[in-house]
């Protein structure tokens, strides 16, 4: 009988941990398939549209800037940037600041319709978000950042272990 109670609480256990790996994977996946809608809705491949937000998010940038930001080589920004030139996202300009220096910048035209994709998502999530409390919403923000530079550490580890560098 003893064991059979240690069992029961151990799978119980066991079931509970199943359900919260299993909700953040499910999470993570439809995070994926919604950026991979997005991208083919807009022409684009991922990790095109993914280095088009870090512009929506940052302003103008250098490709170096970007490659920084997003994790890729300069060599793979030169083409993510290619391509979004060619589609219409984003030309090329003199930085104000310094001439020498060319920045990215993402072009009116296509911001309006990003934003058009975008707004029917950011409705839903800021209800949903309204149903929590000022300091649950503090709990979620804070845990969300956190996330995000657990999962920025892992993947700079990850390249560095691809090149070849110590961990």
């Amino acid at each position: 009988m003893l064991r059979y109670i240690f069992d029961k609480r151990l799978w119980w256990a066991m079931s509970i941990e199943r359900v919260k790996t299993d909700v953040w994977r499910e999470l993570s996946a439809r995070t994926i398939f919604l950026h991979q809608a997005i991208a083919d809705h807009l022409g684009l491949n991922i990790t095109d549209h993914k280095c088009l937000d870090i512009l929506l998010q940052n302003g103008p940038m250098t490709a170096g800037k970007l490659a920084e930001a997003s994790g890729l080589t300069t060599g793979a920004i030169t083409g993510v940037v290619d391509r979004l030139e060619k589609k219409g996202f984003v030309r090329r300009a003199a930085d104000d600041r310094d001439r020498r220096k060319t920045v990215i910048v993402i072009l009116p035209e296509r911001l309006a319709e990003i934003k058009r994709l975008f707004r029917e998502l950011g409705e839903k999530t800021e209800a949903l978000m309204a149903c929590y409390t000022p300091e649950e919403q503090a709990v979620i923000d804070d845990f969300a950042r956190r996330t995000g530079d657990i999962i920025a550490a892992f993947v700079k580890r990850l390249k560095g272990q691809h090149e070849g560098q110590p961990e």
